[in-house]
């Protein structure tokens, strides 16, 4: 049998899935080990402490992690430490590191998206900063409205709109803030003592400045589970213009082909078992808004009730309820084996 490992997080959990039991306990681990070992792997789990207090060669070896939302994003860094130590010790990390890191952190999100090549198009124009004074002095043409984001956050959570450049100076300040009054005497004082000193911003959260796609009235959650494409229809908030988290979802067989055309494109495009993208579409033109491939919703899979299938050249509907372990096992296994 072939060696797997699966790295789950300081609670014993790994994933995330919707109505799970008890409550956001993650996967079924019983359930994964076993349908690996049904595909002739031998599957190991370890948590993230235990990597380097254990002398295993993980050179070429299939590991799979898990991520977390804890608050701050604290315990995340850790993953991320130990993670990419893994891909430095020749792990075959499903996903690779660079999606973890796009994980929850919405600029490096948009710098992964940008990498895009132009004949995929749909790409947005997006800018990154790491302060508020970048995003004044190194102001870059912007036509307004724009989209801004807090780099964590989920649901829409973080995500405002600005009309104009005023209102997005107010926006910025106030999600970039970073003041601490002690330190903020300390580099006065500094200022005061050294002619020349320039002091430290009091605004160094990073952020996303994203082009507007206007007049949408909805998007698309595609999740990609190996061949299989589900896919949710997401309607906006009542005066508002997000839909991420507003629970107003509705499973329809009427897609346009050009949402899964430009959902195969990226997935194959990305090269990863599983992909979760958030999808506008407007005047017959695909928007890649979001997407993920670590740790993401699980609602859209485990509530469809079918899924989309690419047969020779042809979108085939197929009816069934899926079960998200046994997805998510097929669709490392058809990845590895590819």
């Amino acid at each position: 049998m072939k060696k797997l490992f699966i790295i789950t997080d300081y609670k014993n959990n790994f994933g995330s899935k919707r109505d799970d039991i008890p409550y956001r306990s993650g996967m079924d681990k019983e359930l994964l080990k076993r349908l690996f070992e049904q595909s002739n792997f031998d599957t190991s789990f370890l948590t993230f402490a235990e990597i380097n207090a254990l002398n295993i060669d993980f050179i070429n070896v299939p590991v799979l992690y898990t991520c977390t939302e804890d608050f701050g994003y604290m315990y995340k860094s850790f993953i991320e430490d130990v993670v990419l130590g893994l891909e430095l010790r020749g792990a075959n990390l499903l996903p690779p590191f660079k999606f973890l890191r796009a994980t929850n952190n919405k600029v490096f999100m948009e710098i992964l998206r940008n990498t895009i090549p132009k004949e995929l198009s749909g790409n947005l124009n997006s800018f990154v900063f790491g302060c508020y004074e970048e995003f004044i002095n190194n102001l870059p043409p912007i036509e307004y409205p724009v989209i801004i984001k807090e780099p964590g956050g989920a649901k829409s959570k973080g995500v405002y709109l600005a009309h104009n450049f005023t209102v997005a100076k107010k926006i910025v300040k106030k999600i970039s803030t970073t003041s601490n009054l002690k330190e903020d005497i300390k580099d006065w004082l500094r200022a005061k003592k050294h002619s020349g000193y320039a002091r430290e911003s009091i605004y160094r959260n990073k952020f996303v400045i994203q082009e507007f796609v206007n007049g949408l009235e909805y998007d698309y959650k595609v999740l990609i589970y190996g061949k299989k494409y589900y896919v949710l229809k997401r309607n906006n908030r009542p005066k508002d213009f997000r839909a991420s988290g507003s629970g107003l979802f509705e499973f329809t067989e009427d897609i346009p082909v050009e949402i899964l055309n430009y959902a195969e494109k990226l997935f194959n495009y990305y090269q990863v078992p599983n992909l979760s993208l958030d999808i506008a579409f407007k005047n017959n033109q695909c928007y890649l808004l979001e997407f993920q491939a670590v740790f993401f919703g699980s609602t859209t899979i485990v509530k469809s009730p079918f899924y989309f299938i690419k047969e020779n050249t042809e979108w085939n509907v197929l009816h069934g309820k899926s079960i998200l372990e046994e997805e998510f096992v097929n669709s490392i296994v058809c990845f590895l084996k590819n």
